[in-house]
């Protein structure tokens, strides 16, 4: 196995301020970022702060910015950077640092918890709920959403405007409110909740501007734009301006 040293730069700091630190460090055939940053803590830095669990890319703690790119750490392999290239390691940037690399993603928590659940449809037990294969398919693809948090990091709406925070979920919560208004078992229209609707006018949908940056980052390959943000901005278009849609809507109403 060969080795060689490398230059790495890694945040140090907490929420009063802090800047990057230099390293060499030992690097061996086949590890990842994560691999290089226990090394610092085990030989150079012990007090380095990061989080992480898994280091099999499933439990999204180890998000950080490697190279100004949102990564996982444990994703992230050493052979993609050359050996003489110094690689810099900062904590995600549009959320608060507790510590190093550490960084305070309560955000998303608080917006997880404004999304209404899925809404069970009357007289169907849970064990008789029947779907068609390809509505299956459509929402299995955002359930593989491991919630690293980096389409939220790298999405510029909150990234570069910390005052949209309030009226604005990001492309994850988004995502999960279009997996709910696609679902055909999902009751929410019967209990008075229009998700489409909400997505634009307690979500802050409207704010989106499709860059796909956020599913440029996704390490699932989740196609949040194409398949759940796009879909969900025209449904949420044509309910609320479409005449026929409209319509529509109030002849159902009136006939409840």
């Amino acid at each position: 196995m060969s080795s060689y040293t490398a230059h790495f730069k890694v945040w140090r700091g907490d929420a009063d301020g802090g800047g990057l630190a230099d390293y060499q460090v030992e690097v061996n055939d086949g590890e990842v970022v994560l691999d290089i940053i226990h090394r610092l803590q085990a030989t150079q830095a012990a007090d380095l702060a990061v989080r992480w669990n898994c280091k099999a890319g499933k439990c999204g703690s180890c998000s950080a910015e490697v190279n100004g790119r949102p990564r996982l750490m444990c994703m992230t392999r050493m052979s993609v950077f050359s050996r003489e290239e110094t690689v810099t390691v900062t904590p995600m940037r549009t959320f608060p640092v507790i510590r190093d690399l550490v960084t305070d993603v309560s955000f998303n928590y608080t917006k997880a918890r404004e999304v209404p659940a899925f809404v069970p449809p009357q007289g169907v037990a849970a064990g008789e709920y029947r779907m068609a294969q390809q509505d299956v398919e459509r929402s299995q693809e955002f359930r593989k959403c491991i919630e690293c948090f980096l389409c939220q990091n790298t999405c510029h709406v909150v990234r570069d405007h910390d005052e949209n925070k309030p009226a604005f979920s990001g492309p994850r919560f988004l995502m999960r409110v279009a997996e709910l208004d696609m679902h055909p078992l999902d009751a929410a229209a019967e209990a008075g909740l229009d998700r489409a609707a909400s997505a634009q006018d307690e979500h802050g949908l409207g704010y989106c501007n499709i860059t796909k940056c956020c599913t440029e980052v996704c390490p699932e390959g989740i196609h949040i734009t194409d398949n759940a943000l796009i879909p969900l901005k025209e449904r949420a278009v044509d309910r609320k301006y479409d005449p026929l849609v409209w319509l529509g809507s109030k002849i159902r109403r009136r006939g409840q």
